[in-house]
């Protein structure tokens, strides 16, 4: 692990505003001293920010969103940047992307969720699409917390995260 008792996870999405912005949050939340979430984009847009239903439906959990900004992958690929011990994409299409070479070759992972932003509905559908995408992770991130010291290793964490994957 990168320090005694703190893993870093880099959540990566496409654009770093929906899924992996509330995957951050929750982490962060959740983890408490045991974990520090970060996430980021493999392409977002310029000027991108995160999507306002998403801190909205963070807010409602509680949830800080203070610092919470999209921002492009690229920031942790350099060298003076947080060492991740773990990195996972919660959104199909940055799974299927090259991801930069990683200092410290941390362990991956893919999580897929539907992205809640997408699509024609009202406010109040989006919304909901969003809640239930911050209650599946919440899900695995709490099963992911819940894990004991050995399954964090760094020999085994890859497989225990794709292992949750399946939950």
């Amino acid at each position: 692990m990168t320090t005694m008792s703190c893993l870093n996870v880099l959540f990566l999405c496409t654009h770093n505003s929906a899924r992996s912005i509330l995957a951050e949050a929750l982490l962060n939340s959740m983890g408490k001293s045991g974990f520090k979430a970060y996430s980021a984009g493999s392409s977002p847009r310029e000027n991108q920010q995160p999507n306002p239903l998403g801190l909205q439906i963070l807010q409602k959990a509680g949830i800080s969103i203070e610092g919470l900004r999209s921002k492009s992958w690229d920031e942790f690929a350099i060298l003076d940047a947080p060492k991740m011990d773990l990195i996972i994409t919660v959104c199909d299409n940055a799974a299927g992307e090259v991801c930069p070479i990683w200092p410290g070759h941390p362990a991956t992972a893919h999580w897929g969720y539907p992205d809640p932003s997408e699509g024609d509905g009202s406010d109040a559908e989006k919304l909901e699409a969003f809640r239930k995408t911050m209650h599946a992770m919440k899900r695995r991130l709490a099963l992911l917390i819940s894990l004991p010291t050995s399954k964090l290793a760094k020999g085994v964490l890859q497989g225990t995260a794709r292992d949750l994957a399946k939950s």
